[in-house]
Formats: structure tokens, sequence, C-alpha cells
């Protein structure tokens, strides 16, 4: 039997994470319903003025896709862990960094895109203009893949540790940290009229430099756990 070539190898795996998304749906439903709730209890906390909703709003709703996220990692690899199947990928012959790639771009689409689908409404909800919407869905379509490759690292280093929650968001919380910041700072750069391009500029940055480093970091992080 022939070796399978890596893009045989990344087309298998992300069929195989997709199917398992499907038939645990229910489980990944649970990051956007506590997105969905955080961000809506927040008017009831700081009260209904409109527009001090909308001045808060993508701070509310930023804090509340980042605590989503950062819910939403233990499923990254702790069940390949369970199985065995995350051994299997690092005795394996391709290179890891890249099946990790594949299996955080997955995440992201069962965990990332559904935050995207549910922000409007939120945003509406919140009093926040039609293009200030748009940034804020620009800011975080480029933020939240940062988020989840960051925690792609940390999530590897405490796999093997049982009930590693705390220790993975002590882990990656300050490094989510400038993300948070550049993303909310730059939709409230354009509900004051400023320009974005800076802010935006930072988030690709960071965006850039997460897609680099981070598969390599969590491939080399995996390996550590599992020895």
């Amino acid at each position: 039997m022939s070796t399978p070539n890596l893009v045989d190898a990344l087309g298998a795996l992300i069929r195989r994470d997709t199917r398992l998304v499907v038939r645990h749906r229910g489980e990944l439903a649970n990051p956007v319903m506590f997105f969905v709730i955080v961000v809506s209890l927040f008017p009831f906390g700081v009260g209904s003025d409109p527009e001090q909703l909308a001045r808060i709003g993508p701070g509310i709703i930023w804090v509340g896709a980042l605590l989503a996220t950062l819910l939403a990692l233990e499923g990254l690899f702790r069940s390949d862990f369970e199985d065995g199947t995350l051994e299997q990928l690092v005795l394996g012959i391709h290179p890891l960094s890249v099946l990790v790639l594949a299996k955080v771009f997955v995440h992201w689409c069962a965990t990332g895109l559904p935050l995207l689908v549910a922000t409007p409404l939120l945003a509406m909800l919140l009093n926040m203009d039609p293009d200030v919407q748009v940034v804020l869905l620009a800011s975080l379509a480029l933020g939240t893949p940062t988020l989840s490759l960051i925690g792609a690292v940390g999530m590897a280093l405490t796999v093997g540790i049982r009930r590693g929650g705390l220790l993975l968001t002590l882990l990656v919380l300050p490094l989510y940290i400038p993300v948070l910041i550049f993303g909310a700072s730059v939709v409230l750069a354009a509900q004051a009229g400023l320009p974005t391009a800076g802010h935006f500029y930072a988030l690709g940055a960071m965006a850039v430099l997460a897609l680099a480093l981070a598969p390599v970091a969590a491939g080399a992080a995996l390996r550590i756990s599992l020895n």
C-alpha cells in the first residue's frame, strides 16, 4: 500500500474532523450560546441607554467572542488525545504543524464562523450603526483565527493534564490581550470617524505571525505533552 501524500492526508483529516463536528454539533453550540447570553445580559447590567450601549458595544462583543473562543478550545485536541488519534498524528510521516493547522481551520469553521453569524444581531441589540457593524465583522474575521491559533498552542501544552482548563486560561489569556485591544479599538475608531487602517494592519500582522508560528509551536508542544 502506497503512503498517502500530504494533500491526501490533509483531506482525510479535514473530512474526519468535519464528520466529528457534525456528529457532536450540540457540544459546539455551547460557545455560541455562551457568546449570545453574555452579550445579551450586558444591557440589563449597564442600562438600556442607546448611546451608552453603542459606545461600549464593541468591547462587549469582543470580550464575549474572546471568552467563547477560550471555552471552545477544550475540544480542539482533547478527544484526539483520549482515543489515541493524536499519538498517531505525532508519529506519522507528515509535518505535524501542517496537520495542526488543518485541525485549527476546521475548529475555527465550527466555532468562529457561528460567532460571526451571530454578531450582526447582537450589534443591532447594542444599537451599533450598520457601517460600524461592517468594521466589527471585519475585525472579528481577522482576529478570531488569531485567537484560535494562539489557543491551539496553549491547548497542546495542557492536553495531557486532567482538568487543565484553568492552566489553559492562564497561558493564553495574556496573549489574547493585544488582539482584544486592537480588535475593539478599530471599531471605536470607526465610531469616532477616525482612520482604521492602522488597527487593521496590527490585527493583520498578528494574524500572519500566529499563522506562521503557532502551528509549529503547537506541534512541538504536542510532542512534549505526549512524551
